[in-house]
């Protein structure tokens, strides 16, 4: 996943300075995507150069001059592109949660099948670990490094029927 996705979605809830996005980000995008305020300065100026964002100068009353970015057009469908295209098998959970950030601004844009797409493979990959369950685990006395290794994939198991019912919550929202 790109910065500059999580950006624009932070850009369309409510154009910024690059100041008040970095708080703003550290406080909400920032909890399941990490970036410092060089690298959010660094790419703002990248997506300006793009014709992704444009930049309003604020503060000619006397003012202390402040750079306000708004998302253009382009930039608008740029996140639609990437939005509506779809991760690697088991994408990180991160680009998804942008990605419904995103289609709460911009309104329906493709995560539905995107979320879909990865219950499906989370769905595959739950029951390849029942399967092992079943085959590797299923004697009356374990030895202990069977039981820890049952453990491990015990923690597996949990994973996937957490984020299946997260997921299967979700897509009702949608």
């Amino acid at each position: 996943m790109s910065i500059q996705h999580a950006l624009l979605t932070s850009l369309l809830e409510k154009p910024s300075t690059g100041y008040q996005l970095a708080r703003r980000f550290d406080r909400s995008i920032g909890h399941f995507w990490q970036a410092t305020h060089q690298q959010i300065y660094r790419e703002l100026r990248r997506m300006a150069a793009s014709g992704w964002v444009e930049v309003e100068e604020k503060g000619d009353d006397g003012t202390r001059k402040r750079k306000v970015y708004h998302v253009l057009a382009a930039g608008r469908d740029e996140l639609q592109r990437w939005v509506a295209e779809p991760g690697s098998s088991g994408e990180s959970n991160e680009a998804l949660m942008v990605k419904l950030r995103a289609e709460a601004v911009l309104g329906p844009i493709g995560v539905r099948r995107e979320l879909e797409r990865l219950i499906r493979w989370h769905e595959d990959r739950l029951a390849t670990y029942r399967a092992i369950e079943a085959r590797d685990f299923s004697t009356d006395n374990p030895t202990r490094g069977q039981r820890l290794q049952h453990q491990v994939l015990r923690k597996g198991i949990s994973a996937e029927e957490d984020w299946l019912g997260w997921a299967r919550e979700t897509l009702e929202a949608l």
